[in-house]
Protein backbone atom coordinates (compact mmCIF):
# COMPACT_ATOMS: atom_id res chain seq x y z
CA UNK A 1 0.00 0.00 0.00
CA UNK A 2 2.88 2.37 0.76
CA UNK A 3 4.37 1.73 -2.68
CA UNK A 4 0.96 2.19 -4.31
CA UNK A 5 0.48 5.55 -2.62
CA UNK A 6 3.91 6.68 -3.76
CA UNK A 7 3.07 5.67 -7.32
CA UNK A 8 -0.26 7.51 -7.27
CA UNK A 9 1.28 10.94 -6.96
CA UNK A 10 2.95 13.39 -9.28
CA UNK A 11 2.98 12.92 -13.02
CA UNK A 12 3.14 9.12 -12.90
CA UNK A 13 0.29 8.90 -10.42
CA UNK A 14 -1.77 11.36 -12.46
CA UNK A 15 -1.40 9.19 -15.56
CA UNK A 16 -2.19 6.01 -13.65
CA UNK A 17 -5.30 7.51 -12.06
CA UNK A 18 -6.80 8.77 -15.32
CA UNK A 19 -5.73 5.72 -17.32
CA UNK A 20 -7.86 3.67 -14.95
CA UNK A 21 -10.83 5.88 -15.83
CA UNK A 22 -10.38 6.31 -19.59
CA UNK A 23 -8.35 3.24 -20.53
CA UNK A 24 -6.75 3.38 -23.96
CA UNK A 25 -8.39 6.72 -24.66
CA UNK A 26 -6.36 8.52 -22.01
CA UNK A 27 -3.26 9.33 -24.06
CA UNK A 28 -5.36 10.90 -26.83
CA UNK A 29 -7.47 12.79 -24.31
CA UNK A 30 -4.40 14.02 -22.42
CA UNK A 31 -2.85 15.28 -25.65
CA UNK A 32 -5.99 17.30 -26.36
CA UNK A 33 -5.69 19.08 -23.00
CA UNK A 34 -2.24 20.58 -23.50
CA UNK A 35 -2.86 23.13 -26.31
CA UNK A 36 -4.44 26.46 -25.48
CA UNK A 37 -8.21 26.46 -25.21
CA UNK A 38 -10.35 27.63 -28.10
CA UNK A 39 -12.46 30.64 -27.16
CA UNK A 40 -15.97 31.86 -27.90
CA UNK A 41 -16.74 35.59 -27.74
CA UNK A 42 -19.55 37.28 -25.83
CA UNK A 43 -20.23 40.89 -26.77
CA UNK A 44 -22.84 43.57 -26.19
CA UNK A 45 -23.05 46.86 -28.05
CA UNK A 46 -20.51 49.41 -26.79
CA UNK A 47 -19.15 46.94 -24.21
CA UNK A 48 -15.88 45.02 -23.90
CA UNK A 49 -15.89 41.53 -25.38
CA UNK A 50 -15.32 38.54 -23.14
CA UNK A 51 -13.73 35.26 -24.23
CA UNK A 52 -14.37 31.81 -22.75
CA UNK A 53 -14.41 28.12 -23.63
CA UNK A 54 -17.32 27.43 -26.02
CA UNK A 55 -18.28 24.40 -23.90
CA UNK A 56 -18.85 26.77 -20.98
CA UNK A 57 -21.28 28.74 -23.13
CA UNK A 58 -23.15 25.57 -24.07
CA UNK A 59 -23.47 24.38 -20.48
CA UNK A 60 -24.63 27.72 -19.03
CA UNK A 61 -27.24 28.06 -21.77
CA UNK A 62 -28.84 24.86 -20.46
CA UNK A 63 -30.13 26.62 -17.31
CA UNK A 64 -33.81 27.59 -17.74
CA UNK A 65 -34.18 31.37 -17.49
CA UNK A 66 -37.71 31.89 -18.75
CA UNK A 67 -39.93 33.14 -15.89
CA UNK A 68 -36.93 33.21 -13.52
CA UNK A 69 -37.13 36.38 -11.44
CA UNK A 70 -34.22 35.57 -9.10
CA UNK A 71 -31.14 33.90 -10.57
CA UNK A 72 -27.92 32.82 -8.83
CA UNK A 73 -24.39 32.17 -10.10
CA UNK A 74 -22.87 30.66 -6.94
CA UNK A 75 -19.17 30.51 -7.89
CA UNK A 76 -19.10 33.19 -10.54
CA UNK A 77 -15.52 34.44 -11.06
CA UNK A 78 -14.02 35.33 -13.41
CA UNK A 79 -17.46 36.09 -14.87
CA UNK A 80 -18.00 34.34 -18.18
CA UNK A 81 -20.99 32.27 -17.15
CA UNK A 82 -22.49 35.29 -15.37
CA UNK A 83 -22.47 37.04 -18.77
CA UNK A 84 -24.09 34.01 -20.41
CA UNK A 85 -26.91 34.02 -17.86
CA UNK A 86 -27.28 37.82 -17.95
CA UNK A 87 -28.01 37.77 -21.68
CA UNK A 88 -31.25 35.89 -20.99
CA UNK A 89 -32.23 37.71 -17.80
CA UNK A 90 -35.86 38.85 -17.86
CA UNK A 91 -36.47 42.60 -17.79
CA UNK A 92 -37.50 42.73 -14.13
CA UNK A 93 -35.28 39.88 -12.92
CA UNK A 94 -32.27 40.15 -10.61
CA UNK A 95 -29.13 38.02 -10.76
CA UNK A 96 -26.89 37.33 -7.77
CA UNK A 97 -23.30 36.48 -8.72
CA UNK A 98 -21.08 35.36 -5.87
CA UNK A 99 -17.38 34.60 -5.44
CA UNK A 100 -15.60 33.66 -2.21
CA UNK A 101 -12.20 35.15 -3.09
CA UNK A 102 -12.09 38.95 -2.59
CA UNK A 103 -9.55 39.32 -5.39
CA UNK A 104 -11.55 37.20 -7.83
CA UNK A 105 -14.76 38.96 -6.76
CA UNK A 106 -13.15 42.24 -7.77
CA UNK A 107 -12.41 40.81 -11.20
CA UNK A 108 -15.99 39.53 -11.45
CA UNK A 109 -17.40 42.97 -10.64
CA UNK A 110 -15.19 44.56 -13.29
CA UNK A 111 -16.33 42.06 -15.94
CA UNK A 112 -19.97 42.81 -15.10
CA UNK A 113 -19.31 46.55 -15.31
CA UNK A 114 -17.25 46.46 -18.50
CA UNK A 115 -18.97 43.74 -20.53
CA UNK A 116 -22.67 44.36 -19.89
CA UNK A 117 -24.86 47.33 -20.83
CA UNK A 118 -26.09 49.43 -17.91
CA UNK A 119 -29.70 48.23 -18.12
CA UNK A 120 -28.46 44.69 -17.39
CA UNK A 121 -25.42 45.31 -15.16
CA UNK A 122 -27.49 47.35 -12.71
CA UNK A 123 -29.50 44.19 -12.00
CA UNK A 124 -26.45 42.02 -11.30
CA UNK A 125 -25.62 41.89 -7.58
CA UNK A 126 -22.04 40.73 -6.97
CA UNK A 127 -21.06 39.42 -3.54
CA UNK A 128 -18.12 37.82 -1.73
CA UNK A 129 -18.90 34.86 0.55
CA UNK A 130 -18.48 31.11 0.99
CA UNK A 131 -21.36 29.85 -1.15
CA UNK A 132 -21.49 26.52 0.70
CA UNK A 133 -22.94 28.34 3.75
CA UNK A 134 -25.48 30.43 1.81
CA UNK A 135 -28.36 28.07 2.65
CA UNK A 136 -27.86 28.74 6.35
CA UNK A 137 -29.13 32.27 5.79
CA UNK A 138 -32.05 31.51 3.45
CA UNK A 139 -33.67 28.70 1.51
CA UNK A 140 -36.03 28.14 -1.42
CA UNK A 141 -35.71 31.76 -2.51
CA UNK A 142 -34.39 31.47 -6.10
CA UNK A 143 -35.78 30.26 -9.40
CA UNK A 144 -32.59 29.23 -11.22
CA UNK A 145 -29.15 28.44 -9.76
CA UNK A 146 -25.92 27.86 -11.65
CA UNK A 147 -23.19 26.06 -9.73
CA UNK A 148 -20.01 25.93 -11.77
CA UNK A 149 -18.09 24.28 -8.97
CA UNK A 150 -14.37 24.54 -8.22
CA UNK A 151 -12.78 21.33 -9.50
CA UNK A 152 -9.54 19.46 -10.23
CA UNK A 153 -9.20 21.26 -13.58
CA UNK A 154 -6.94 18.65 -15.13
CA UNK A 155 -6.15 20.91 -18.08
CA UNK A 156 -4.63 23.43 -15.67
CA UNK A 157 -2.73 20.72 -13.77
CA UNK A 158 -1.20 19.32 -16.95
CA UNK A 159 -0.03 22.74 -18.05
CA UNK A 160 1.61 23.66 -14.74
CA UNK A 161 4.54 21.49 -13.65
CA UNK A 162 4.25 22.66 -10.04
CA UNK A 163 0.65 21.44 -9.72
CA UNK A 164 1.38 18.26 -11.66
CA UNK A 165 4.29 17.34 -9.38
CA UNK A 166 2.14 17.98 -6.30
CA UNK A 167 -0.91 16.06 -7.60
CA UNK A 168 -2.33 13.12 -5.63
CA UNK A 169 -5.73 11.37 -5.37
CA UNK A 170 -6.34 13.23 -2.12
CA UNK A 171 -6.80 16.38 -4.23
CA UNK A 172 -9.81 14.81 -5.91
CA UNK A 173 -11.23 13.63 -2.59
CA UNK A 174 -10.85 17.04 -0.96
CA UNK A 175 -12.39 18.91 -3.87
CA UNK A 176 -15.30 16.48 -4.17
CA UNK A 177 -16.20 17.12 -0.52
CA UNK A 178 -16.35 20.85 -1.28
CA UNK A 179 -18.44 20.21 -4.40
CA UNK A 180 -20.96 18.19 -2.41
CA UNK A 181 -21.31 20.97 0.17
CA UNK A 182 -21.93 23.47 -2.62
CA UNK A 183 -24.43 21.35 -4.56
CA UNK A 184 -26.48 20.40 -1.50
CA UNK A 185 -26.60 24.12 -0.61
CA UNK A 186 -27.62 25.05 -4.15
CA UNK A 187 -30.50 22.58 -4.03
CA UNK A 188 -31.70 24.07 -0.75
CA UNK A 189 -31.56 27.58 -2.21
CA UNK A 190 -33.78 26.85 -5.22
CA UNK A 191 -37.56 27.02 -5.02
CA UNK A 192 -39.80 24.03 -5.66
CA UNK A 193 -40.19 23.89 -9.43
CA UNK A 194 -36.85 25.64 -9.91
CA UNK A 195 -33.62 24.38 -11.45
CA UNK A 196 -29.98 23.87 -10.52
CA UNK A 197 -27.36 23.45 -13.23
CA UNK A 198 -24.29 21.69 -11.84
CA UNK A 199 -21.11 21.90 -13.92
CA UNK A 200 -17.37 21.36 -13.60
CA UNK A 201 -14.38 21.31 -15.92
CA UNK A 202 -13.22 18.07 -14.28
CA UNK A 203 -12.66 14.75 -16.01
CA UNK A 204 -13.18 12.28 -13.19
CA UNK A 205 -16.63 10.89 -12.29
CA UNK A 206 -15.93 11.47 -8.58
CA UNK A 207 -16.42 15.20 -9.18
CA UNK A 208 -19.26 14.85 -11.67
CA UNK A 209 -21.80 12.02 -11.67
CA UNK A 210 -20.87 10.86 -8.17
CA UNK A 211 -21.72 14.27 -6.67
CA UNK A 212 -25.10 14.18 -8.43
CA UNK A 213 -25.63 10.61 -7.20
CA UNK A 214 -25.23 11.82 -3.61
CA UNK A 215 -27.82 14.52 -4.25
CA UNK A 216 -30.32 12.02 -5.63
CA UNK A 217 -29.75 9.77 -2.64
CA UNK A 218 -30.29 12.56 -0.11
CA UNK A 219 -33.16 14.43 -1.80
CA UNK A 220 -35.99 12.35 -3.25
CA UNK A 221 -37.42 15.48 -4.92
CA UNK A 222 -34.35 15.94 -7.15
CA UNK A 223 -35.31 15.15 -10.76
CA UNK A 224 -32.71 15.02 -13.53
CA UNK A 225 -33.44 16.53 -16.94
CA UNK A 226 -33.04 14.37 -20.02
CA UNK A 227 -30.67 15.20 -22.86
CA UNK A 228 -33.62 16.32 -25.01
CA UNK A 229 -34.91 18.60 -22.25
CA UNK A 230 -31.51 20.23 -21.86
CA UNK A 231 -31.21 20.61 -25.61
CA UNK A 232 -34.56 22.42 -25.81
CA UNK A 233 -33.51 24.90 -23.10
CA UNK A 234 -30.09 25.39 -24.71
CA UNK A 235 -31.55 26.17 -28.14
CA UNK A 236 -34.17 28.54 -26.72
CA UNK A 237 -31.59 30.48 -24.68
CA UNK A 238 -29.15 30.65 -27.58
CA UNK A 239 -31.83 31.99 -29.93
CA UNK A 240 -33.11 34.62 -27.47
CA UNK A 241 -29.74 35.90 -26.20
CA UNK A 242 -29.77 39.70 -25.93
CA UNK A 243 -26.12 40.19 -26.89
CA UNK A 244 -23.96 38.31 -29.38
CA UNK A 245 -22.31 34.95 -28.77
CA UNK A 246 -19.81 34.07 -31.45
CA UNK A 247 -18.34 30.58 -31.70
CA UNK A 248 -14.67 30.22 -32.70
CA UNK A 249 -14.04 29.92 -36.41
CA UNK A 250 -14.89 26.42 -37.56
CA UNK A 251 -17.04 25.70 -34.50
CA UNK A 252 -20.80 25.61 -33.95
CA UNK A 253 -22.49 25.63 -30.54
CA UNK A 254 -25.16 23.16 -31.65
CA UNK A 255 -22.43 20.80 -32.86
CA UNK A 256 -20.63 21.03 -29.51
CA UNK A 257 -23.85 20.11 -27.73
CA UNK A 258 -24.40 17.16 -30.08
CA UNK A 259 -20.85 15.91 -29.46
CA UNK A 260 -21.32 16.02 -25.68
CA UNK A 261 -21.14 12.46 -24.39
CA UNK A 262 -23.86 10.96 -22.22
CA UNK A 263 -22.88 10.06 -18.67
CA UNK A 264 -25.14 8.38 -16.15
CA UNK A 265 -26.70 11.67 -15.03
CA UNK A 266 -25.47 14.42 -17.35
CA UNK A 267 -23.41 15.34 -20.41
CA UNK A 268 -19.65 15.65 -20.84
CA UNK A 269 -17.91 17.70 -23.52
CA UNK A 270 -14.43 16.20 -23.96
CA UNK A 271 -11.79 18.00 -26.05
CA UNK A 272 -10.52 14.95 -27.93
CA UNK A 273 -13.95 14.49 -29.52
CA UNK A 274 -15.00 18.17 -29.61
CA UNK A 275 -12.03 19.69 -31.44
CA UNK A 276 -10.51 21.14 -28.27
CA UNK A 277 -13.65 22.43 -26.52
CA UNK A 278 -13.99 21.48 -22.88
CA UNK A 279 -13.66 19.46 -20.77
CA UNK A 280 -17.02 20.46 -19.34
CA UNK A 281 -19.49 18.28 -17.43
CA UNK A 282 -23.02 19.53 -16.80
CA UNK A 283 -26.25 18.20 -15.33
CA UNK A 284 -29.63 19.93 -14.99
CA UNK A 285 -31.60 19.20 -11.84
CA UNK A 286 -35.20 20.18 -11.15
CA UNK A 287 -36.58 20.50 -7.62
CA UNK A 288 -39.97 18.83 -7.60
Amino acid sequence: MKNKNVKLSGSEGFDSFYSDIFGGRWERLKASLTPDNVHAEISFEDCESYFLDPASVVSALCLPMKDSERVVDMCAAPGGKTLVLAGNLMEDAVQFSNERSPQRKGRLAKVVQDSLPADISERIRTSCSDASTWCRRESENYDSVLLDAPCSSERHVLNDSKYLNEWSPSRVKTISMEQWALLSCAFRLVKAGGYVLYSTCALCPQENDEIVRKLKKKFDNASLATRDEMKAVFQENLASYKGKIKAPEGYDFNDIFEKAENTEFGLHVLPDSSNGAGPLYFCLIKKL
